[in-house]
């Protein structure tokens, strides 16, 4: 006899007030009430019913399920088939021992359906440049500010373009600090970033260098070292922040991405996905943030501090989530919070910067025989 697997759709409701936190199935409730009255007329009155709906629905279900839920003989009430009685005492056991994550579930959607009733809350979707200090700040956040960070993590490029594109109301990216006009951060930010269009919100500082094994067994202190050790480098994907600093670093030491001696698993999403590879001996070295080497247990080397910043359009700077977030990024206990983390440092918290100061190629006139900026991002996505 060949089994047919039945498929399970969980579905829930809102209301105004409720009892238990039980996921009901509306043909179990009819096998119970039936079960427990001994009638289908004695369970249409006990659930204000009428009868012909029960009847109605026993039958349809028993055409959905290819069984009998029921069985009928002349002069008896109707009671449960041996297949009814078995989809009942399933549901009674798969409640008995799921009822506690279903609790947890039910006050975990209460919690965030709760934000949505509470007019002095706020959400703000903010797609960013992987960073270990944004849960912090969006933990932060709910609990003092009643500001609900709804962060989606992606590469800063991407990340831009997700805010140029209403994915998002804010996007974090981050850079050197006045990177030159003739530099790869120029070149993957400047087509999607516009002066008097966008808004740059000041976050931090934080420190980028190479997170080595501990005790740096290779003794890998600068790029050169890396690229002469052939140390297997694990990388982060175009279209990172990262890998455009890299980029840059590179070039500054004479040096391109070429040089380096790829790991095993060439690239990883995140510093804290580079800082595993390394941990697990996957890799020998990669760039990244001192948080994501110290929480692995890694060495450090630092190489660079650069800003991370927030950008949003102007027209959503007054917003009122907007307001909340740039208070609270200049408030002493969130500050504090900040520079307690490995590698960070406040700088500008919740102050609106000058793109074209922070972002001084912008004083340059672009050439006129300068790629479409299409042409000119794709290369970091």
């Amino acid at each position: 006899m060949k089994l047919t697997t039945h498929k399970v759709q969980l579905h829930y409701t809102l209301k105004k007030s409720g009892t238990d936190a039980l996921v009901r199935h509306p043909l179990l409730a009819l096998l119970q009430a039936v079960d427990a009255q001994g009638s289908i007329s004695a369970a249409a009155r006990a659930l204000n019913l009428s009868y012909r709906h029960v009847w109605g629905e026993l039958k349809r279900w028993e055409t959905e399920l290819g069984g009998e839920l029921l069985i009928w003989e002349k002069g008896q009430s109707a009671r449960l088939s041996d297949f009814g009685r078995k989809l009942m005492w399933a549901e009674r056991q798969a409640q008995a021992r799921l009822s506690p994550q279903i609790e947890a579930l039910r006050a975990d959607l209460e919690r965030a359906f709760a934000v949505a009733f509470d007019p002095d809350a706020h959400v703000l979707t903010l797609y960013a440049s992987h960073d270990d200090a944004l849960p912090v700040l969006r933990a932060h956040a709910a609990q003092h500010h009643k500001l609900h960070l709804d962060i989606r993590f992606t590469g800063s490029v991407d990340a831009i373009a997700a805010l140029n594109e209403g994915r998002c109301i804010l996007a974090g990216f981050h850079t050197l600090s006045q990177p030159s006009a003739d530099s790869a951060t120029a070149r993957a930010y400047q087509p999607l970033l516009q002066p008097g269009l966008h808004k740059i919100i000041g976050f931090g500082r934080r420190t980028q260098g190479l997170m080595v094994a501990a005790g740096n067994p290779l003794g890998l202190h600068t790029l050169a070292d890396v690229v002469r050790q052939r140390a297997h480098f694990v990388n982060r994907p175009h279209g990172a922040g990262t890998r455009v600093l890299l980029d840059d670093l590179l070039a500054a030491a004479g040096l391109s991405a070429a040089d380096l001696t790829e790991a095993a698993s060439p690239h990883e999403p995140s510093h804290t996905a580079v800082a595993q590879a390394i941990a697990a001996g996957n890799a020998d070295v990669g760039l990244g943030i001192e948080l994501a080497a110290r929480s692995r247990g890694l060495d450090f080397v630092p190489l660079v501090q650069e800003d991370y910043h927030l950008v949003c359009l102007k027209s959503a700077l007054e917003e009122p989530a907007m307001r909340t977030l740039r208070q609270l990024l200049g408030t002493a206990p969130w500050q504090q919070s900040l520079a307690a983390l490995a590698g960070y440092a406040n700088a500008h918290g919740g102050e609106v910067l000058s793109l074209r100061k922070l972002l001084p190629w912008w004083s340059f006139e672009p050439p006129s025989t300068a790629a479409a900026p299409s042409d000119v991002s794709s290369a970091y996505r």
